[in-house]
C-alpha cells in the first residue's frame, strides 16, 4: 500500500492533481496550510473513490522547520511519488517588491522544495517505480518582466530537478526526477502574485489552461520517461522533453 504526496493540495493544480491520481486508485497524502479545504477535498475523493485512502497534513512549508517535521511525520507510510507543488509568485519590480513576501516565497519555492526532495531521494532513490515531480513554471525557463525574483526561484527548481535527474541516472538509481513547467493557469496564483482579492482570467489573460488541464499534463509527464513537461509560452501546447539545461559531468 503506497502513497503519493502532493503539497499545495488545497486548490489549483494540486487540488486537481489529487483528483486525477485518486481516479487511478492512488492513495494520497495531501499537504497544505488550509485545513478546511483539505478536508473538503478528502471528502470529495472518498465520495467518488471510496477505496482510496486520503491522509491530510496541515502545515505551512514556508517555515522551514515544518518541512522536516512533515517528512518525519510520514515515516510510517511507504511512499511512491512525491509532488512538490506548493509555491507562489510575485509581480513587482525588484526595487519595489515586498521583501517580507519575497523572503517567504524563497523559503517555500526553493528551501522547502530542496529539503523535501533531498529527504525523499535519500530514502527512496533505490526503489523501483518511485518518482519526484517538482512544479516549476514557464518562468523557470524564461525571464518575465516584473516577475524576475519569482522566475529566478523557478529557474532554481528547474535546474535543481534537471540536475537531480542526471545525477540519479548516472548512479543507476531507478527513481525518476521530473519538472512540470506550466504557463498561465486558472488558479489562485494571480491573486497572490498581485496581492488582490479577486482575478478573472477570462478577458485579462489571452491564453491559459485550467487547473484540471494542467493535472492532465501532470499525468502525461508521470506516465512518460521524459524529464520535463513544458507548456510553450506562445502556442500553449504541452511538450514532453528530455532535460533542457546544459549539464557537465564533474571530472576528477
Amino acid at each position: 500500500m503506497k502513497y503519493t504526496v502532493i503539497t499545495g493540495a488545497s486548490s489549483g493544480i494540486g487540488y486537481e492533481t489529487a483528483l486525477a491520481f485518486a481516479a487511478r486508485g492512488k492513495n494520497l497524502i495531501l499537504v497544505a496550510r488550509r485545513k478546511e479545504q483539505l478536508e473538503e477535498l478528502q471528502s470529495e475523493i472518498t465520495r467518488i473513490q471510496p477505496d482510496v485512502e486520503v491522509i491530510i497534513r496541515t502545515t505551512d512549508l514556508s517555515i522551514i522547520e515544518n518541512a522536516y517535521s512533515l517528512y518525519e511525520s510520514l515515516k510510517e507510510y511507504p511512499l511512491e511519488t512525491w509532488i512538490n507543488n506548493a509555491g507562489f509568485g510575485n509581480f513587482a519590480s525588484v526595487a519595489e517588491q515586498d521583501l517580507n513576501k519575497i523572503t517567504t516565497m524563497l523559503h517555500l519555492n526553493i528551501e522547502a522544495l530542496t529539503i523535501l526532495s533531498s529527504l525523499f531521494v535519500r530514502d527512496y532513490s533505490t526503489i523501483e517505480g518511485t518518482q519526484l515531480i517538482n512544479v516549476s513554471s514557464g518562468g523557470g525557463y524564461t525571464i518575465v518582466g516584473n516577475a524576475i525574483t519569482y522566475c529566478a526561484s523557478k529557474f532554481y527548481v528547474s535546474a535543481f530537478t534537471e540536475g537531480l535527474s542526471h545525477e540519479l541516472k548516472s548512479q543507476g538509481a531507478p527513481m525518476q526526477a521530473k519538472v512540470l513547467a506550466p504557463a498561465a493557469t486558472e488558479t489562485e496564483f494571480a491573486k497572490h502574485a498581485f496581492d488582490i482579492t479577486d482575478f478573472e482570467y477570462h478577458g485579462a489573460v489571452p491564453k491559459f489552461h485550467t487547473a484540471k488541464e494542467m493535472a492532465g499534463f501532470m499525468l502525461d509527464l508521470y506516465d512518460s520517461n521524459h524529464v520535463v513537461g513544458l507548456v510553450d509560452g506562445l502556442t500553449y501546447e504541452f511538450e514532453l522533453k528530455d532535460a533542457i539545461l546544459n549539464y557537465v559531468e564533474r571530472t576528477r
